[in-house]
């Protein structure tokens, strides 16, 4: 294939990959429906095999019906027959045992070979040559049939036409209203009749726009489908346009011939999250319409985000340093979503191409569950659900999948809003180990609307997979924090390079634990069990540190609005009653973001030091941190998961009966800290592959993002301006749930954010 810098399709390969079985004009129920009462019908009977007509019409033997047959006079032998004097012939009439048993084997198996003529003929009675002539006649007595009734239908087309041909003549006679179709003089028709006739009118608009979007995933022009005339009169696969019946299902005609499963909608409406209205949740006509809108959306995002994707596409600038922008006025001439913004909406538009070790149907598989996609996600996607499924795929792949999705998107500060999106996720392979996956929104939110976006990517030798991402959206910049607006624009927040720099993180640790080889500093310590049970309950509690920083709704969160507390400090709650791993009480959460004016690496080296912890740790009695077990979750130095134990700070006493579980990771987007108290006989199970679901976590931590300024990237000092730093605390409240919020915790977890940040400021020296 050609370099894959340019994604480039072929020209011959239609948007979508369809069946290659032609799409008829009438199926055999409905015409065995129209043609009831005709004996030729009735002889075909109900369990004919469509798919003899084939290789019966290749069959060149003649001979009389199947039940009469005479001996030594058919085929070649009848040929012979000729030179001979003529003798009058020998009949022989099968019994009605005879003949039944050979109808039973003829539906089976309609072209027997020596072996099974042989083992009829002996359980019969019958010569072979007797066996062979009867198939032969069945077969071309079945051919007969068929030739009888396709010339039937021929007669009934050659009659819809002189009928259409009629209309015509009468319609160009007499000049009819081009809005409704009704006669051009006023006064002549009904008012009823007139908005029937509008009412056809938009029908026939509505199956003319289904017949050319069905055009698109077929690749050819559908006939049957062009004229309304040609309709049959019972139960037709086109009620996908007309809904004629109300509810079509899953067994719409035109679904099944594009090889796409609808699905059962008979079942009223779809859940929604936060009371956005969910896309389908519609009756009737108005679910076919809008079931198709979908689907023309779905392949126009499709083609954007190719043209997005191309590597020499004029959509992009290049600035110095190689960032690219995106060229406005190119994508107002070639985009369908451009949309007038509301006053303070941004534009943000981001690509970046990286290398991930793993292979494109497994990303495309990741990207279509909504509960994998979190998991390979969990710092930006903090939930996700599948609405409806519109087409769950070609020949048991993703080829074709189209499904309607809710998710919230998130970035580790309580100073930027959850993005709260519904949208359609629409997945095509181009080529051999050459996928694309593109979202568009269908519901814009109150302060966001994404753009078509998503990612192209193709296998390479080694194994791994080159990906192409592309993040286009408009958002009100006003609910953004102005600290984090420069992130925000760089793409370093929501955009392209952040979803690359996590997906190569996550996939470089799914690696290393799915390795056979085991790094040696892991190999002694803990078991493969153990491994993936620690990994479990480090995600559990990055996804309660994520969800009580960022607001989330994973997570049941009350927010507290107090005078005593600065408005830069978040302060919620949240009540544990039947939470798994929790006991009973009030978890009291507070969370901040400051800027820094030192590099994003510093912080973070500075932050996870094992001898430095006392510089930070506010709780009395904890001096330095000794590492007890470590298991590696990167080649990056800082991507781990980790047992400290603390020791005893200024002749104190530590708890031996408490570790701490800290988990850091560092790419070219963020780095984060997290860590938990946990008891040691807990963890002790956890460690030996037990289950890890009921061990208690309370996370705190730290989380660390670039300012978006110049040169703030690479993590380095050269060039960078400062950094963001997010601290989040979460602290056991009260162990009665019952228990109200008093001013004392407040000011306790008040003083708690606010003397970590200072005591980690002078530290580094800064003011």
């Amino acid at each position: 294939m050609p370099g894959f810098s340019a994604f480039e399709l072929p020209l011959s390969s239609p948007l979508i990959s369809m069946s290659k079985q032609n799409f008829p004009t009438l199926s055999f129920s409905n015409q065995r429906e129209m043609m009831e009462g005709h004996s030729e019908l009735g002889l075909i009977g109900d369990h004919f095999d469509g798919g003899l007509l084939g290789r019966i019409k290749d069959d060149g033997y003649e001979s009389r019906s199947g039940s009469d047959n005479f001996e030594g006079a058919s085929g070649d032998d009848q040929e012979a027959a000729n030179d001979q004097p003529k003798r009058k012939k020998k009949y022989h009439r099968h019994t009605p045992h005879q003949t039944q048993e050979l109808e039973a084997f003829f539906k089976d198996c309609n072209h027997p070979d020596e072996k099974q003529r042989a083992d009829l003929s002996r359980r019969l009675g019958l010569e072979n040559k007797q066996v062979k002539f009867w198939f032969q006649n069945r077969r071309t007595q079945m051919k007969t049939q068929i030739e009888r009734h396709e010339n039937m239908i021929l007669k009934q087309e050659n009659e819809r036409l002189r009928a259409e041909n009629s209309v015509m003549r009468e319609a160009m006679a007499n000049p009819m209203c081009n809005n409704c179709g009704g006669a051009a003089i006023p006064g002549q028709i009904s008012f009823d009749e007139h908005q029937i006739r509008i009412e056809n009118a938009r029908l026939k608009d509505e199956l003319n726009r289904i017949c050319a979007l069905a055009n698109k995933f077929l690749g050819r022009p559908i006939s049957s489908l062009a004229s309304p005339m040609s309709l049959p009169a019972s139960n037709s696969g086109l009620e996908l346009g007309i809904g004629r019946n109300g509810f079509s299902g899953g067994s719409s005609g035109l679904g099944m011939s594009m090889g796409l499963d609808f699905g059962d909608f008979s079942g009223g409406t779809l859940p929604a999250i936060s009371g956005i209205r969910s896309p389908m949740g519609l009756m009737g006509n108005e679910i076919h319409a809008e079931r198709s809108m979908l689907l023309e959306l779905a392949l126009v995002a499709m083609d954007e985000l190719i043209k997005m994707a191309q590597a020499d596409s004029p959509l992009w600038i290049k600035m110095d340093g190689g960032k690219e922008i995106l060229n406005q006025e190119e994508y107002a001439r070639m985009s369908s979503f451009i949309s007038p913004t509301s006053p303070g909406y941004v534009t943000e538009a981001s690509r970046e191409t990286g290398v991930v070790i793993i292979n494109s149907s497994a990303l495309v598989e990741t990207m279509m569950d909504p509960e994998r996609w979190s998991e390979m996600f969990p710092s930006m996607v903090s939930r996700a659900v599948t609405l409806d499924v519109i087409a769950s795929g070609m020949g048991g792949s993703r080829n074709g999948s189209l499904q309607v999705m809710q998710a919230e998107i998130q970035l580790l500060s309580p100073l930027v809003p959850v993005r709260q999106l519904s949208f359609l996720r629409f997945c095509k392979q181009h080529a051999e180990g050459l996928w694309a996956v593109v979202d568009a929104s269908i519901d814009a939110g109150r302060n966001f609307k994404r753009l078509p976006s998503g990612f192209l990517v193709q296998d390479t030798p080694n194994g791994f997979s080159k990906i192409t991402w592309v993040e286009h959206s408009q958002y009100d910049e006003s609910l953004i924090h102005q600290l984090y607006r420069p992130l925000i624009a760089s793409g370093l927040g929501f955009g392209a390079p952040r979803w690359i720099a996590t997906l190569q993180r996550q996939c470089e640790c799914l690696a290393i634990h799915m390795s056979s080889s085991i790094p040696s500093e892991d190999a002694t310590a803990i078991s493969p069990a153990g491994r993936r049970s620690m990994l479990k309950l480090a995600q559990r509690m990055a996804n309660n540190f994520f969800s009580g920083i960022c607001l989330s709704s994973s997570q049941k969160w009350d927010t507290h609005h107090l005078g005593n507390v600065g408005d830069e400090i978040k302060v919620m709650t949240r009540k544990n009653t039947d939470v798994p791993g929790e006991p009973p009480s009030i978890v009291l959460c507070a969370a901040t973001s400051v800027w820094m004016p030192v590099s994003r690496q510093r912080v973070f080296d500075f932050l996870r030091d094992e001898r430095m912890r006392g510089e930070w740790v506010i709780l009395s009695g904890i001096g330095q941190m000794k590492e007890m077990l470590r298991i590696s979750k990167g080649q990056v130095d800082g991507n781990s998961l980790s047992v400290l134990r603390a020791n005893a700070n200024n002749g104190g006493e530590s708890s031996n009966n408490t570790l701490f579980l800290q988990e850091t990771w560092n790419d070219t987007s963020c780095s984060a800290l997290l860590y938990s108290p946990v008891e040691v006989e807990s963890l002790k199970v956890v460690m030996s592959g037990g289950d890890s679901t009921y061990v208690a976590l309370i996370p705190s931590g730290f989380t660390i993002h670039p300012d978006g300024h110049s040169g703030t990237q690479d993590g380095d000092d050269g060039g960078s301006s400062g950094c963001l730093l997010t601290v989040g605390l979460q602290i056991l409240l009260n162990s009665l749930p019952t228990a109200k919020l008093t001013a004392e915790s407040v000011e306790t977890v008040n003083d708690l954010i606010t003397g970590t940040i200072q005591k980690i400021k002078a530290s580094l020296g800064v003011a």
